[in-house]
């Protein structure tokens, strides 16, 4: 891909949620395929039945990214768990009036209460104290707040974020752009607040990591890719802070070509990483071959 194109790639997507978010109703067809997705089969995630067991005594809590859902996200990871003997659950948050399928585009305050409840679900259903927590995007960032501000640090016991909004984003620079085109802010911020709390600076980054990224007793782990052209500058995603381990795809396999979404949709390699952080007394080395297992 020309490098043009990949640097609108991010400003496409902005565009697409700001449009969705501003279409009064959605077509009949895509309510259709909204519901036809959160009723496909789930390869053996959101099993309510699942009891953890004694090699895998938490549940996994998958949260996905901006425009994502609880499907789509994690057709690739959410199987890729359950073979390896996890109980999984997905939820969908951050859902706007009117626009199926396309998620997390709400203010992420809210969207991190919705996240407190679907966690008490998923811990009142196994049975389990606490649970594991793996997010894509701004699925790996908005669970922070949950930590910090809603006491979710008590039920958590790891934090893995795939390409997680940590610091804000610029989107390659756009966000920067904004002030030229007169009511472009406040359009994203009335229509699209998901967004606006993701963009450098905003009240909503400023509060998160005010005092500190992390609270006592969460191990953090955050993998990035370097062809992140979403989540940018890309270390922006790093944390810092007691139990916390920052990890470059690129420095596991210098081959990956992941970007902002593949590392979070079907790339092995990190999944075999995200592997490691829920378990890391039985930690493999994850190498270009960790695709093959």
């Amino acid at each position: 891909m020309l490098p043009w194109k990949r640097a609108l790639r991010p400003l496409s997507a902005l565009l697409l949620a700001v449009a969705l978010a501003v279409t009064p109703a959605a077509t009949a067809t895509a309510t259709t395929t909204a519901a036809s997705a959160a009723a496909a089969p789930s390869s053996g995630w959101n099993d309510y039945s699942c009891k953890p067991s004694t090699a895998h005594p938490r549940p996994v809590v998958l949260v996905h990214g901006t425009l994502g859902n609880s499907i789509d996200n994690w057709l690739v990871l959410a199987p890729y768990l359950v073979k390896r003997g996890y109980c999984v659950f997905s939820l969908d948050y951050g859902q706007l009036p009117n626009v199926p399928f396309f998620h997390g585009l709400g203010p992420i305050d809210k969207s991190a209460e919705q996240l407190k409840a679907f966690v008490d679900k998923v811990l009142a259903s196994t049975g389990a104290a606490k649970t594991d927590i793996v997010g894509h995007s701004q699925g790996g960032m908005m669970p922070r707040y949950y930590l910090k501000f809603l006491g979710g640090a008590s039920k958590v016991n790891a934090l893995v974020g795939l390409a997680p909004n940590n610091h804000g984003t610029t989107l390659n620079g756009f966000t920067e752009l904004l002030p030229y085109f007169p009511g472009a802010e406040d359009l994203i911020s009335t229509h699209t607040p998901g967004l606006a709390d993701q963009m450098s600076g905003s009240a909503f980054m400023t509060r998160l990591n005010e005092g500190g990224d992390t609270v006592p007793g969460v191990r953090y782990t955050v993998i990035a890719t370097r062809y992140d052209e979403v989540v940018t500058p890309f270390r922006s995603q790093y944390l810092n802070g007691a139990n916390v381990r920052n990890v470059l795809l690129q420095d596991l396999c210098p081959i990956d070509l992941s970007e902002h979404l593949a590392i979070g949709v079907f790339d092995l390699i990190a999944y075999h990483e995200v592997a490691n952080a829920l378990d890391p007394a039985n930690a493999k080395r994850t190498t270009c071959a960790s695709v093959f297992g």
